[in-house]
């Protein structure tokens, strides 16, 4: 083993270089709050479909809405050493940033010992999954990109807040 793999410099890894879930008991719990976004392109027609609810699958973003809600609860069983968290709010919100380009953004919180960054980030990645996957048999383009933290709250790490703007029509 290298001593690299060994520095306990990592917080999930042990002085044996063994791959650890962090010990979060001594923390203080705090309220947390983190912020994520994701965007999702597609065909103008599409995006139109999904506005006045003409899919075939139904409504698009109710479904993708409760995914992202669940998606932010199961967190834990998916990321492997993140902390099962007693999340005591989620959020999903969608807006037409352009005529092509569907942006989704999730807002959790927790009062608790550790951040929510993973749910936000899992909520918004899976609502997008799911505007795909209730979309695909009318546009097999749309492309899901810029999923990112927009911003965090609480902790002994203070208060994040990314500094630019989404970037519009999911260039970066």
């Amino acid at each position: 083993m290298s001593s690299s793999s060994s520095d306990s410099s990592f917080s999930h890894v042990d002085e044996r270089g063994a791959v650890r879930m962090v010990d979060v008991s001594a923390k203080v719990a705090t309220d947390r709050l983190a912020r994520a976004s994701a965007l999702v392109q597609m065909q103008p027609a599409t995006l139109v479909a999904i506005r006045e609810q003409r899919l075939p699958k139904g409504a698009v973003l109710e479904t993708a809405r409760i995914a992202g809600i669940l998606a932010a609860k199961k967190t834990a069983e998916l990321i492997p050493l993140c902390h099962p968290l007693a999340i005591t709010g989620v959020q999903i919100d969608f807006a037409f940033v352009s005529d092509d380009t569907l942006r989704i953004e999730a807002t959790v919180r927790v009062h608790g010992p550790t951040g929510v960054e993973m749910e936000a980030l899992t909520a918004v990645s899976i609502a997008a999954l799911t505007v795909y996957d209730m979309c695909k048999s009318v546009d097999r383009s749309l492309t899901i990109s810029s999923i990112r933290l927009e911003e965090k709250a609480g902790g002994r790490s203070g208060h994040y807040l990314r500094a630019e703007p989404a970037p519009p029509g999911g260039q970066e």
